[in-house]
């Protein structure tokens, strides 16, 4: 295939550890540009000149709200790149979607769209004609795990679909290293195991359940739980601990720089993600499990949604919700020296084997190369 320009389309961008994709991307000779907001919520861009494609920083309308946004100036952006395919980095119902995919059409692109969406829904107007109007317009799409792609066919699109997550993980930057003067400088004791928690601090991420099990734990005044994150439930986590004498065993810290995540998450002993589903949401994917994983740090996972596919045998699953079933496996990690070893080499093969930016990047130029291959 000869050099193909494409334009991606993504907030999920703004974040500056996520361009390593676009690297690896551009190094396999795709003339890259990308599309992204100046910023998203309170996060703003942390990479503003690409290292092998361009950039386009946006304004946009209703920034920070997920399915509502869309750019100033796409299609004058659209009209002076002139791209062969136009990769729309989200999902299939959000008003940014329509818009891109409106505009690749007036330009002849071809034109695919990405979807975490694992649960099927039906939506109201306008959302419902907008996923009408994608599906029958887009040329493919890409779906971030097995299940959203089995959404997308039971809501009847019916064109070519890949399962690839949206984005992989740098084993470079995300890679095993000492964080003992890290571990002091925020105020973790050297003798306490660290138990990791990295995201949302919502109730559908278990972060109860986490503080609940560790109570349970024998020997739980050597735990630490560090939660590395921030949202509406950090009060009940306080409230929580300090209902169950854990007050001086948690740890929070609002918010990382993502170039800073590796280091963090080399201060954990081990990472849980105590994800619950729920009637409107479960776990798409939990890019945190294969973040720890590439740095060695042994992760536990509830059974919800994705992660049972993520982990695979690279670490432990617990029953979502069951509480004595995760304190079970913290403490198997606490006295285990030897398994929490095994694990963390594990977990590092299985992420250099399938979830390596470079691995995600060259599954994404295969779409653009049976785009291609179509349009010829």
């Amino acid at each position: 295939m000869s050099s193909v320009k494409v334009l991606m389309i993504s907030k999920a961008l703004v974040v500056g550890a996520y361009h390593k994709k676009l690297e690896e991307i551009a190094k396999l000779g795709v003339d890259l540009h990308l599309v992204v907001p100046q910023s998203w919520g309170h996060q703003k861009l942390e990479i503003s000149k690409g290292n092998g494609y361009a950039i386009y920083p946006l304004s946009s309308f209703f920034k920070g709200k997920n399915h509502f946004h869309f750019y100033m100036y796409l299609w004058h952006t659209i009209k002076k790149i002139k791209p062969d395919i136009v990769h729309i980095d989200e999902e299939h119902y959000s008003i940014v979607t329509f818009q891109a995919m409106r505009l690749a059409k007036k330009a002849n692109a071809r034109a695919l769209f990405f979807t975490w969406q694992n649960i099927y829904k039906r939506y109201p107007f306008p959302f419902s004609f907008i996923q009408e109007y994608i599906f029958k317009n887009a040329d493919s799409a890409i779906a971030g795990n097995d299940e959203a792609g089995d959404v997308l066919r039971k809501k009847g699109f019916d064109k070519n679909i890949a399962v690839i997550p949206q984005f992989g993980v740098d084993p470079d930057m995300f890679n095993k290293i000492n964080s003992d003067n890290l571990r002091s400088r925020i105020g973790l004791e050297t003798d306490k195991f660290v138990v990791g928690f990295m995201g949302r601090l919502v109730d559908e991420k278990g972060v109860r359940d986490l503080i609940r099990a560790v109570a349970l734990v024998r020997g739980r005044e050597r735990l630490l739980v560090l939660f590395i994150g921030s949202g509406p439930s950090e009060r009940e986590i306080i409230e929580l601990a300090s209902h169950e004498k854990l007050e001086h065993n948690i740890k929070l810290i609002d918010h990382v720089p993502s170039m800073d995540v590796p280091a963090y998450m080399n201060c954990f002993d081990c990472l849980v993600l105590p994800s619950l589903t729920r009637r409107n949401w479960k776990e798409q994917f939990g890019r945190v499990l294969i973040e720890a994983m590439s740095c060695e740090v042994p992760v536990i996972g509830s059974s919800s949604g994705e992660i049972p596919k993520v982990i695979a045998d690279a670490g432990m699953v617990f029953q979502e919700g069951d509480i004595n079933d995760l304190a079970r496996r913290i403490e198997l990690l606490l006295y285990d020296k030897e398994l929490r070893a095994s694990l963390g080499k594990k977990g590092r093969e299985r992420v250099l084997a399938r979830y390596t930016q470079k691995k995600i990047a060259l599954d994404t130029y295969g779409i653009y190369e049976g785009l291609m291959s179509k349009q010829c």
